[in-house]
């Protein structure tokens, strides 16, 4: 992504991808505190919501739990789903910018209905129907998005959960500023346009790795933003069969791949099947890798904008209006008030 690129910054998308910088600067931590002393009167937390608002915020703030030793168990699921489980001894967050989001307003009046305790919304808007329905509810600080894809609101989000879950633990969040730069240098990296061009004319556009929510969301934008077939290959499962139904003009996007695992990525998809195998990292890998600073523990953030930025550069090759799509909607399923 280029700033001084007149074209580009006609696109809403790119202006609201680009300004994701000033909303991890600007991002208070301490706006979840309010949240610790109900949540940790449950025995765990539900993290639930619909496509981008749950993907990456859920799924990453799970496998920064995972890897804690002194960890408060989170769950995540779709609220339609949800609605099955015993969830009285949960915290429950429901996640939707518009806070119209039908499957979590319908879940929320269940909790309500049943006298839950501990439920609360995570929305971009004020006075929604969700708002009305959650005993607290936190407003995203990021602003209107005018793209159907949800960008910079998906990145606060998650700094949302990620505040929320050390502050539930006891710990500390900082480095901001640097993960700010970080994620900003990762949008403008330079795209190798022969990758470009594969992902233009490729009949299928895959994205593999580890199930932080990185690779799963990339390849929701990747429908959104390029109107390409796209699949999310989680962990190793772009070796255990699907193989035999892949073809060579496709393309797999390898998030920060398993080292151990590089070796048979080339052996069963590159000599294989073919196909390009591209890897986002910030190592050198085998594959051609497109090169990211090292987030640390914010790491997923950068490979999130990285991907954001080869899909705006394929978007861009393929001349479509990266704003919007023909039948994807803002608010995938509107409650109307019933």
């Amino acid at each position: 992504m280029d700033k001084s690129d007149k074209k580009q910054m006609q696109y809403a998308l790119i202006r609201e991808m680009l300004e994701t910088t000033e909303v991890i600067r600007k991002f208070d931590p301490a706006c979840t505190e309010r949240f610790v002393q109900p949540i940790r009167s449950k025995k765990g937390m539900l993290l639930t919501g619909e496509g981008s608002s749950r993907i990456f915020p859920a799924k990453r703030t799970m496998y920064a739990s995972l890897k804690d030793k002194n960890r408060f168990p989170l769950y995540t699921d779709g609220s339609t789903q949800s609605l099955e489980y015993q969830l009285d001894n949960l915290a429950v967050f429901g996640a939707s910018n518009s806070g119209k989001t039908k499957e979590v307003v319908r879940l929320f009046k269940q909790l309500k209905d049943h006298g839950h305790t501990a439920y609360f919304a995570l929305t971009a808007n004020k006075n929604t129907p969700l708002e009305e329905l959650a005993l607290d509810t936190h407003v995203l600080q990021c602003g209107k998005e005018d793209a159907v894809a949800a960008t910079k609101s998906v990145i606060e989000q998650g700094l949302f959960y990620d505040s929320l879950y050390r502050n539930l633990t006891g710990k500390t969040m900082s480095g901001l500023n640097v993960l700010a730069d970080q994620v900003d240098e990762a949008m403008k990296v330079k795209v190798d346009p022969a990758l470009v061009e594969k992902m233009k004319n490729a009949g299928m556009i895959y994205f593999a790795g580890r199930n932080t929510g990185v690779a799963e969301e990339l390849t929701l934008k990747t429908n959104e933003i390029t109107r390409k077939k796209s699949d999310f290959l989680e962990g190793t499962y772009a070796v255990h069969g699907i193989e035999e139904v892949m073809n060579p003009d496709e393309v797999v996007i390898v998030i920060d791949p398993f080292e151990s695992e590089e070796e048979k990525f080339t052996q069963v998809l590159v000599e294989g099947v073919g196909c390009t195998v591209v890897a986002i990292s910030h190592r050198q890998t085998s594959f051609p890798t497109i090169i990211i600073p090292d987030g640390g523990e914010y790491k997923d953030y950068v490979e999130l904008a990285a991907g954001w930025n080869v899909l705006v550069e394929t978007g861009l090759a393929l001349n479509i209006n990266l704003d919007k799509p023909t039948r994807a909607r803002k608010v995938g399923n509107e409650y109307m008030g019933k």
